[in-house]
This record gives C-alpha cells, sequence and structure tokens, in this order.
C-alpha cells in the first residue's frame, strides 16, 4: 500500500491536451492526495476518472472566497491538498497565487509538480526568440483598455506571449497590429491535441486571416520582440532634444527623448547640457 503523502500543498500541472502528457509524480500525486482543489470540477472528474484518482473535491477559483482559503488553510496542517487548473500549470493566467502565499506565511509545506504550459509550449513552436519573454495573460475585453494594455508593451524588447479565445482573436491581433507595428508573429492552437496548428506571419497577415474566420480551440499568441532600430544621428537628437527642452528640464527632456528615439541616456543628457535650456 502506497504511504500517505505529506501534509501541504501540492501544485499539479495537468495535460493541456494529450493525457500521455502528464508526468507520472502528477498522477502518483492525485491518487495519493487526501483532497484536490479544482478551477472545475466536471473538468477535473474527467482526469480523476481517467487516472483512477478518488480524491474529494472542492472547486477554487477566481470568485472564491477568503473564508473557503482560511478552512483550506485549516486542512493543510494535516492533509496533503492537491491544487489543478483546468489545464495546465496552475497559476499561470488561473487563480492560486493567494492560496500559496498565505500557506507559504502560516508555515505550511508547499510542493509543485512541473508539467504542460500553453504559453511554453507556443513558446517552442512559434519560431521565435526565446531568450526574453514576457507572458500578458489575457488582453482586456474593452478597446481602449486593451490599446493602453498594448501601448504598455510596445518597446518591451522581449517576445509577447498571451492567450485569446476564438471569437476574440480576431480583434485582438488588429489591437497588436496597431499597437506594436510590423512584427513576426504566431497563433498557436490545440496544442498537444489532435488539430494542433501554428501560424506564422506579421501581426498585419495574421489579423486578415482571422478577422471572420475565427478559429476554435485554446488559442496563445506569441510576437516577435520590435525591430533593432538604427542609433539616432546626432541631427535627429537635436531637433528633439530642442523641442523637448521648451517644456522640460535638461535631465526630464533627456529622459524623453532616450526613450523614444533608442539612444542612452547618457548621450541625450550631455547633448541637452550642450543645447541648453530653451535652445
Amino acid at each position: 500500500m502506497d504511504q500517505p503523502l505529506a501534509p501541504g500543498l501540492y501544485i499539479v500541472a495537468t495535460p493541456i491536451g494529450n493525457l500521455g502528457d502528464m508526468t507520472s509524480r502528477a498522477v502518483d500525486t492525485l491518487r495519493r492526495a487526501d483532497h484536490i482543489l479544482a478551477e472545475d470540477k466536471r473538468v477535473t472528474a474527467k482526469l480523476l476518472a481517467h487516472i483512477g484518482a478518488k480524491a474529494p473535491m472542492t472547486a477554487y477559483h477566481d470568485h472564491s472566497d477568503d473564508s473557503l482559503r482560511q478552512r483550506i488553510l485549516g486542512d493543510l496542517a494535516t492533509k496533503a491538498v492537491a491544487l489543478v487548473s483546468d489545464a495546465g500549470t496552475p497559476l499561470i493566467s488561473d487563480p492560486g497565487y493567494k492560496l500559496v502565499r498565505s500557506a507559504r506565511k502560516s508555515g505550511h509545506a508547499i510542493h509543485t509538480l512541473p508539467g504542460p504550459s500553453a504559453a511554453i509550449a507556443a513558446l517552442t513552436l512559434a519560431g521565435l526568440p526565446t531568450d526574453r519573454f514576457l507572458f500578458l495573460g489575457f488582453l482586456p475585453a474593452k478597446a481602449k483598455a486593451r490599446a493602453d494594455a498594448i501601448a504598455e508593451v510596445k518597446t518591451v524588447r522581449a517576445t509577447l506571449v498571451l492567450y485569446e479565445s476564438g471569437p476574440r482573436l480576431g480583434d485582438s491581433l488588429a489591437a497588436l497590429r496597431d499597437g506594436l507595428g510590423v512584427r513576426e508573429a504566431a497563433v498557436v492552437r490545440e496544442i498537444s491535441k489532435l488539430h494542433e496548428e501554428t501560424v506564422t506571419g506579421t501581426l498585419d497577415e495574421l489579423a486578415v486571416r482571422y478577422a471572420d474566420a475565427p478559429p476554435r480551440g485554446e488559442i496563445v499568441i506569441v510576437i516577435g520582440p520590435p525591430p533593432e532600430r538604427e542609433e539616432a544621428s546626432d541631427d535627429e537628437l537635436d531637433v528633439a532634444l530642442r523641442t523637448a527642452l521648451k517644456s522640460m528640464t535638461p535631465s526630464r527632456a533627456a529622459a524623453d527623448v532616450a526613450a523614444s528615439l533608442g539612444v542612452p541616456r547618457k548621450r541625450a543628457y550631455a547633448r541637452a547640457l550642450e543645447l541648453g535650456v530653451g535652445s
């Protein structure tokens, strides 16, 4: 007979598609757990039936209140509690971080069982730089908030990764094209499932492709970093600085111009001092 698991919280990654992607450690943990916290019990029940796990479940999701979290914390002292999401790694665009934080603060043991993640899997399929990437989760649904969120990351020199649904894909790609300009990108869907698909192109090409043809399935958008730009010439720097210096201190003008032109701040500041306030 298997030994019982030690009390604590077990963060268990589950398959995003192919059930064969589940690790043997994850299967063993779910079979031996005293209790399972599931984002959607109906979804998790199918997985538990497949692997022969019979632990009782409690729904734990974005709308769970503090009283439930406190009850769970009380259980962790004597029970092995597994946390799962509908698919993939819990806490990645899924609820759970408050529970992890509270469990650690209360001194409970916390274990993570690494496994499938749609964001990481999509990065491997996209053929875009992976040395630096930024995960954005889901973009806001409203146009203004979405445009603002995109503007915040326009100058980030990293590959961007975000989740999206089929019905919103066309609008999101159009907003990304308008906000980021010409970028290489990929739309990855149904990862590890029968109809897995990766479509690559520019944001404009992808926006046109999906404008009136929303695909089915879980979708990840991967966007390449902004293109390298040539460093501004002395004349371009002077023009920008003279304009900025009309309303800013040399320090502030240098910071703004350096960011907009992609030049070292030290260079911009030295030139701003040379030009002088009001030049």
